[in-house]
C-alpha cells in the first residue's frame, strides 16, 4: 500500500465555517410563489399590509350589540332592560341603527352595527317577552369587540426578509389578501457517493459491499432544511470515474457534497477531486471533531464543496455542524438549532483538542429529562436512529460528568 499522510491541519468548525463563508458570496434566486405553496420557503422581500385586519369593528361573542352606557349598573337583582331590534347577519353589513335602551343580537365574528359600541355575552342577559331582553351585568365601551385594524394595521410590516413561512404566517398573509409573495429559491446540492463497495438501496448485496444509506440520510437533511436534494449517483474509487462524476454534477448545483470512504488512500482522491473543481478549491482538511475529523470544506467558482467522510454516522453529525448552518446562509438566516435542556445520565469521555458530538435518547421520570449517551462506532446507523438529539463536548474539555446540566440540540 502506498504511504499517505494522515496529519491534518484540524480547526474547530467555527473557524472552518468562517473560512467558507469569507470565500462564498451566494447567488441566490428568487422567485415569486403561491402563498398556499409557500410552506416552508424562505421571504426574499418583505411582506407589508395592503389593508386593515379586521377590516370592520367585529364582535368576539354571540350576544348583542348594546351601548354600554345602557348596562352600567345592569345586576342579577337590579338588571337593564333592553328592546332587540334586529340580528346582524353573518357576512353582510347591518342597517339598523341602534337608539338609547335598544340592542341588537349578533354572532361571534359579526360586524357591528351603527350606534353600539359594545357587546353583552348571550350568558349575562335573559329573554323576556315582546323582543325584550334582561342584562345582568355591565359591559363597558369597546368590551367584546375587535377594533378595525386590531391585529394588523395597513402598512405595517408583517414578515421581514429572511423569515422562513410557518403554518401561521401563510394565514396572516392571505387573511390581508397576500396571495403571491417572492421567495429565494433552495440551494440546490448535489450528493456525490463514492466507493467500490457501495450498491444502491435496493441492490442485492455480494459478500464485501454495503447499500449507499448517506445519499439519502443527508438528502432528507437537506430536503428538512429547505434545501433541493440532487442525488448523482455512485462513482467508483477511480480517479477518471470520480472526476468525470463530480464534474458533471458540480456543473448543475449550488453546492456538491462527496462522501467517500475513511481509508486514507479515499481522503487522498477525494481531495484531489475536489482541487480539480475550480478556485480557490480546498480550504480546510481536517476538523477538531469527533466523528468527523477528516472532513475537507472547499469553496469551488464560488460554490462549496464539501468532502464528508463515508461512515453514516460521521457524514449525518457534520452535516449537521457544516451543511445545514452552509444551507441557512443561503437563505440569510442564523444557524439556531431547536435544542432542550437536560441533565445527563452518564459520564462522556473526550480527548483534549477536539470537539465530541454524543448522540442521546431523552427519557423523561418524575419531571426530568435525562440524556443517555448512546455509544458506538461511527458506521453504526442505528446509534441515531435510537437517538433524539445530540450533545456536544466542548473543545478541550476533558469530557461531562453524569448530573450535569447539558443542551441537547434535537434532530
Amino acid at each position: 500500500m502506498a504511504a499517505a499522510s494522515e496529519f491534518f491541519n484540524v480547526q474547530p468548525v467555527t473557524v472552518a465555517l468562517e473560512t467558507v463563508f469569507a470565500h462564498w458570496s451566494p447567488s441566490r434566486r428568487t422567485i415569486g410563489l403561491d402563498v398556499r405553496q409557500g410552506l416552508g420557503r424562505v421571504l426574499a422581500q418583505p411582506v407589508h399590509s395592503p389593508e386593515n385586519l379586521p377590516a370592520f369593528t367585529r364582535s368576539t361573542m354571540d350576544g348583542y350589540a348594546v351601548i354600554a352606557a345602557d348596562t352600567f349598573g345592569a345586576s342579577a337583582s337590579l338588571p337593564a332592560y333592553l328592546q332587540v331590534v334586529g340580528v346582524v347577519k353573518m357576512g353582510t353589513a347591518s342597517s339598523v341603527e341602534v337608539m338609547t335602551g335598544q340592542a341588537v343580537e349578533i354572532h361571534t365574528g359579526g360586524m357591528l352595527p351603527p350606534g353600539v359600541d359594545a357587546v353583552v355575552m348571550v350568558e349575562r342577559t335573559q329573554p323576556l317577552g315582546a323582543g325584550e331582553i334582561e342584562v345582568l351585568a355591565p359591559v363597558a365601551p369597546g368590551e367584546n369587540l375587535v377594533q378595525i385594524g386590531e391585529d394588523v394595521r395597513q402598512g405595517d410590516l408583517i414578515l421581514p426578509t429572511g423569515h422562513r413561512l410557518r403554518p401561521q404566517d401563510i394565514g396572516g398573509l392571505l387573511g390581508v389578501g397576500v396571495v403571491q409573495v417572492e421567495v429565494i429559491e433552495p440551494l440546490r446540492v448535489g450528493i456525490l457517493s463514492c466507493g467500490d463497495e457501495l450498491v444502491t438501496p435496493e441492490s442485492g448485496i455480494e459478500p464485501g459491499q454495503i447499500r449507499d444509506i448517506n445519499a439519502y440520510t443527508l438528502a432528507g437533511l437537506l430536503a428538512e432544511a429547505g434545501a433541493e436534494p440532487v442525488l448523482l449517483g455512485i462513482a467508483r474509487d477511480d480517479l477518471a470515474d470520480f472526476t468525470a462524476k463530480a464534474r458533471a454534477g458540480f456543473a448543475e448545483v449550488d453546492m456538491l457534497i462527496v462522501t467517500a470512504g475513511s481509508s486514507v488512500s479515499a481522503r487522498d482522491l477525494t481531495a484531489e477531486v475536489i482541487s480539480g473543481l475550480g478556485q480557490p478549491g480546498v480550504l480546510q482538511h481536517g476538523l477538531a471533531v469527533k466523528p468527523g475529523k477528516p472532513t475537507i470544506l472547499a469553496v469551488c467558482e464560488n460554490r462549496p464543496v464539501i468532502g464528508l467522510p463515508g461512515n453514516p454516522v460521521s457524514a449525518m453529525l457534520v452535516a449537521r455542524q457544516i451543511v445545514l448552518p452552509l444551507v441557512r446562509h443561503w437563505f440569510g438566516l442564523s444557524f439556531r438549532p431547536a435544542m432542550v435542556q437536560a441533565v445527563l445520565g452518564r459520564n462522556i469521555a473526550s480527548t483534549t483538542g477536539r470537539e465530541d458530538s454524543v448522540p442521546v435518547r431523552l427519557l423523561e421520570q418524575d419531571g426530568v429529562l435525562t440524556a443517555e449517551p448512546i455509544f458506538g462506532k461511527s458506521n453504526l446507523i442505528y446509534t441515531l436512529v435510537n437517538a433524539d438529539g445530540l450533545v456536544t463536548v466542548p473543545l478541550n474539555s476533558g469530557g461531562l460528568k453524569a448530573g450535569a446540566a447539558v443542551d441537547v440540540v434535537l434532530f
